[in-house]
């Protein structure tokens, strides 16, 4: 990854901790210049420090990627400090979980401006100076939420599906420029800290469900990209089947989920309603994981991931011999 010419420059906005803290450490260790973005003042320049004091040449700028003019902001300070941006990684993301009529709209609302809105100011920003350059890489931190909904997130999952559409766009029209790549990443759940900061309107605690993927790899995932770009990178072996389930028996899918769903919250202990980290930074210790990862076997995503195939494909088989059999 080092380059024997002048150092590259990479920004990476949800910085401060879990995917956006892993990503920066390791572009850091492979001599690229950073610069970093998050609400979190404090967290970012605890993070930059650290990253400074192994040798690494870091900018701060605390932005809200749901306001257009910080994230201009961002470009041109980013363009400033670097000369040029070699990678931009639109990393950002919230979430609210609850009934859909039950989470407030002005929840929803802000997890689109976050999570859809504010990708799409970055891609904005940073397009026009990727093409003055003729070159650049636009890393759309997406999910496996983009190819198959989950219920209980309905803003999270329209804003996961919108930024698959937005990238496909995007590519489209940037294929007149070869050296400019738009890149999407599909991480499984991922063992960070947001998963204990989400806007929570169900009455009940939340555990993710097990297993997760360590931050590690879905940084080491975007890094790759800066040398090998593609349009598609998938992280965790769960998502296969959350994208082959919902193509071959997308209802039938959708249904065992929420039925998952239903049966966890009748069994799990009650919690206050909260906003989460929607409208501020959590405010605890910034932190690469999560915490809820335990140990599993290497083949258990696998098996997993193969037994739900098996049956949503016998579902979908059995679904279409019912259908073509005479009355």
């Amino acid at each position: 990854m080092a380059n024997s010419q002048s150092p590259r420059t990479a920004v990476i906005t949800g910085a401060s901790s879990g995917i956006g803290r892993a990503t920066a450490e390791l572009f850091a260790e492979n001599g690229w210049r950073l610069v970093l973005a998050a609400r979190d003042a404090e967290a970012l320049e605890a993070l930059a420090t650290d990253l400074r004091a192994r040798g690494a040449a870091i900018a701060v700028v605390p932005t809200d990627i749901g306001d257009n003019a910080a994230v201009l902001a961002l470009a041109e300070a980013a363009q400033a400090f670097g000369g040029t941006i070699d990678l931009w990684f639109a990393n950002v993301g919230v979430g609210a979980v609850g009934r859909f009529e039950e989470v407030p709209i002005e929840a929803h609302e802000q997890v689109l401006r976050t999570n859809l809105l504010g990708h799409l100011y970055e891609a904005h920003a940073v397009l026009p100076i990727f093409q003055r350059q003729g070159r650049g890489v636009f890393v759309n931190m997406i999910s496996m939420v983009g190819f198959a909904a989950a219920p209980l997130a309905a803003a999270y999952s329209a804003s996961k599906f919108g930024l698959k559409g937005l990238s496909e766009a995007l590519r489209a029209e940037q294929a007149a420029h070869p050296h400019i790549h738009i890149c999407d990443v599909y991480p499984a759940l991922v063992d960070t800290p947001a998963l204990d900061h989400p806007a929570n309107y169900t009455g009940k605690a939340i555990h993710p469900p097990l297993p997760l993927v360590d931050p590690r790899r879905v940084a080491a995932a975007v890094v790759r990209l800066a040398d090998h770009p593609r349009a598609t990178t998938i992280v965790g072996a769960q998502t296969w089947p959350a994208r082959i389930g919902h193509a071959l028996a997308p209802t039938l899918s959708l249904k065992i989920i929420d039925r998952w769903f239903e049966g966890y919250f009748a069994q799990a202990r009650p919690a206050a309603v909260t906003s989460g980290n929607l409208f501020q930074p959590p405010g605890d210790r910034p932190r690469i994981n999560g915490g809820f990862r335990k140990p599993v076997t290497r083949r258990l995503p696998l098996l997993l991931a193969g037994g739900t195939l098996l049956a949503l494909g016998g579902a979908a088989l059995l679904r279409r011999a019912s259908r073509t059999e005479p009355s």
